[in-house]
């Protein structure tokens, strides 16, 4: 469905105030557009990846990488989602946006983003450019959407949470039937 902005008021879901550059952290969740089984599929509680998981498993692992401000912790690549945690670290060192260049493409794309360098949105936002662009050139389908408008993020913000957050991550393939992210979305009539 096109954007209307008389029936869809955009509001940013962020915790207003808080500075996403801030040390600490986030559990975040990216959805494929429309819900969509791209990237494999669970068997009997175990997520087999295709191709298409695979990119999004080895550029997620691959962020500290490009983004010496950051530690991984767990997370998983499912059929239409993935979930995980990232810690930013406290850092002087200076934070860019862009990602490297990939063998064959042109240097990174610089997107117009409100998220400052260095922030979870600016990394957020140039993984899932990056693995869009890659599906996309698998798929021979340049320009497709590939994820949802924004990501949904949480901070975490004690060893309960943290430690509740992480179970639900390495336990989504097991508890996949019954995951709200389960079902592809509806088109509206």
């Amino acid at each position: 469905m096109p954007y209307d902005p008389d029936r869809h008021h955009r509001r940013s879901i962020r915790l207003h105030g808080h500075d996403y550059r801030s040390p600490g952290l986030y559990f975040v969740t990216l959805c494929t557009h429309r819900r969509a089984w791209l990237f494999g599929e669970v068997h009997d509680g175990d997520m087999r990846l295709n191709v298409y998981g695979r990119v999004v498993e080895t550029l997620w692992s691959e962020i500290p990488e490009h983004h010496p401000n950051v530690q991984l912790d767990a997370f998983q690549v499912m059929p239409n989602h993935l979930h995980g945690i990232i810690e930013l670290l406290e850092t002087d060192a200076p934070t860019s946006n862009a990602g490297p260049a990939l063998a064959g493409e042109p240097g990174p794309v610089r997107r117009p983003t409100n998220a400052p360098a260095g922030s979870l949105g600016a990394i957020i936002a140039n993984v899932k450019s990056t693995a869009a662009r890659r599906i996309n050139a698998l798929r021979h389908t340049p320009g497709a959407p590939l994820w949802q408008r924004n990501y949904w993020e949480h901070i975490i913000r004690n060893l309960d949470e943290y430690q509740h957050i992480a179970t639900y991550i390495v336990s989504n393939p097991a508890l996949w039937s019954d995951d709200q992210l389960y079902m592809p979305e509806r088109e509206e009539s």
